[in-house]
C-alpha cells in the first residue's frame, strides 16, 4: 500500500525506519505484510489488496511506534487473535488455546465487543490479552484526528465496562498508520501492535497453506497474525489445531505483548 499524502504512514514506511535499527547479526530480507478482509454482515468496512505473509527480520522498534516482535526471550512467539469476537469462531479459537495452554493477545472491535459481551469476559477469564481494534474496523489512514479519537475511546470504554480492565494496546485495521492514530495512541498512553507474520486466513486460501505460511515464517520474536472474526473462519480453527503444537514442539513458548 502506497502512502498518498503526509499524514498517511504505512507499514512499508515504518519498517523502513525500524530498518535503520537492524542489529548488524540480522540482514535477511523480508515482506511487508498488509491484509484484508471480507466484512462481517453487521459492520461494514473498506478493503485493502494483501501484500505478503513473509516475515520481517528483527529490529528494535522506536519508541511510540507499532511493535512488529516481542522481545521477551530467545523462542518468545506472539499469537494474535484479530476482529472478534464472534459467536461462532471465538469459542473454538478458546478451546484450542486452553488445550495447549497458550495465552493469545485478542484484538477486538467495539461493536461487536457490544455485542457479544460474554465472549469479551470468557476471552479475559482464560487470561488473554483484549486489545483495541477501533469500533467499526475502520480504515484510518484518512481519518481526522477526532475521528481516530472516537474510534478507540468508544472500543476501549466498552472493553473496560465488559472486563473491568481497559485495553492498553491499540491494532490498527489493516496495519495502516495515520499520523492522527499514531498521535492519538500516543495521548491516550496506548501501546501499537503491528505484526511480523501474516498467513492470509482472512483470505480463506486453505488450511494446509495456513499452515505452511505460518510454520515458514515464524521465527523468535514473531508476532503472528490470525482471525476469529469477519467470515468464515473455519480455516483458521483447523489450522491452529496443526500449528500450535507444531510450534510447541518446536521450543516456542507464547506470550503477550
Amino acid at each position: 500500500m502506497e502512502s498518498t499524502g503526509s499524514t498517511h504512514v504505512t507499514r512499508r514506511a515504518l519498517l523502513s525506519v525500524g530498518g535503520l535499527m537492524f542489529l548488524s547479526a540480522c540482514t535477511a530480507p523480508g515482506g511487508t505484510p498488509e491484509h484484508a478482509e471480507t466484512p462481517a454482515p453487521d459492520i461494514v468496512k473498506p478493503t485493502h489488496p494483501g501484500d505478503s505473509h513473509a516475515s520481517e527480520p528483527a529490529y528494535v522498534e522506536l519508541p511510540g511506534r507499532p511493535e512488529f516482535y516481542v522481545h521477551q526471550g530467545p523462542r518468545a512467539i506472539a499469537l494474535t487473535i484479530d476482529d472478534g469476537p464472534n459467536p461462532e469462531w471465538t469459542p473454538q479459537v478458546l478451546d484450542l488455546l486452553h488445550r495447549y495452554a497458550v495465552t493469545a493477545t485478542f484484538c477486538q472491535v467495539g461493536a461487536r465487543v457490544s455485542a457479544y459481551p460474554g465472549l469479551v469476559r470468557a476471552v479475559a477469564a482464560e487470561g488473554h490479552l483484549i486489545a483495541n481494534h477501533t469500533w467499526t474496523h475502520a480504515d484510518l489512514a484518512r481519518a481526522s484526528a477526532a475521528t481516530v479519537r472516537s474510534q478507540l475511546e468508544r472500543t476501549s470504554d466498552t472493553i473496560e465496562k465488559v472486563t473491568g480492565q481497559r485495553p492498553t494496546i491499540f491494532r490498527a485495521p489493516y496495519g495502516v498508520w495515520s499520523e492522527p492514530t499514531l498521535a492519538t495512541c500516543r495521548a491516550l498512553g496506548m501501546r501499537l501492535l503491528d505484526w511480523s507474520v501474516d498467513p492470509h486466513d482472512w483470505s480463506r486460501p486453505g488450511t494446509s497453506l495456513i499452515v505452511e505460511r505460518i510454520m515458514a515464517h515464524a521465527h523468535p520474536g514473531s508476532i503472528i497474525l490470525e482471525h476469529d472474526g469477519g467470515g468464515d473462519r473455519s480455516q483458521t480453527v483447523a489450522a491452529l489445531r496443526l500449528v500450535l503444537p507444531r510450534l510447541l514442539d518446536a521450543g516456542y513458548h507464547f506470550v503477550t505483548p
